[in-house]
């Protein structure tokens, strides 16, 4: 079971490296680790479950932050609506690429976190608004998936981890809360 204390913070040079691709089909160890990935999720999201275990909530999960250099990504995003119980996003990405995104640019207005960050980094995070994504399921079978504002914005923070790219690399320095123009903030 992964914990927080499997998960490698900044500073570790794994979440600056491109991580290699997962040759299909598909190991046995590498479907296994995408389910204990997504497990880690569902647990820090499970109050009893997070306080038992002390886990820091999370949405995402990538295999560089267990120092695994690997193309894996979990996501395990929950329902604004408290009365929905289904996820509306839950799934582990081998492989995932953007194919395409949209022209229009979106943030998160209360900015980013990151499970392997552990200090606040305030700004906006900018990043495309709308993306269409390929990947590879557990099963080896290809998927292409449309995704916009938040599910995109997570599936974007954990492509970017695969990459050696850190959310607050997408911060301007000079006015870490300026925007341009047309930019959609999320609340």
């Amino acid at each position: 079971m992964i914990t927080m204390d499997d998960i490698i913070r900044e500073g570790n040079p794994t979440l600056r490296e491109v991580a290699s691709e997962v040759s299909l089909p598909l190991s046995e160890e590498d479907i296994a680790l995408g389910k204990e990935m997504m497990e880690f999720l569902k647990n820090s999201q499970d109050p009893i479950k997070a306080e038992e275990l002390n886990l820091r909530g999370g949405v995402g999960l990538a295999a560089p932050q267990l120092d695994i250099s690997k193309r894996i990504i979990a996501v395990h995003v929950p329902s604004a609506d408290p009365e929905v119980a289904e996820p509306t996003l839950s799934t582990v990405m081998y492989n995932p690429k953007i194919l395409s995104h949209s022209v229009q640019d979106a943030c998160l207005g209360e900015g980013e976190g990151c499970l392997s960050v552990d200090r606040e980094v305030p700004g906006y995070v900018v990043r495309h608004a709308k993306v269409t994504i390929s990947y590879y399921d557990a099963d080896g079978q290809k998927q292409k998936i449309r995704l916009k504002n938040y599910e995109a914005i997570v599936v974007q923070h954990e492509i970017d981890h695969i990459n050696g790219v850190m959310f607050y690399d997408h911060i301007n320095e000079a006015n870490p809360f300026s925007l341009k123009e047309g930019v959609l903030v999320i609340d």
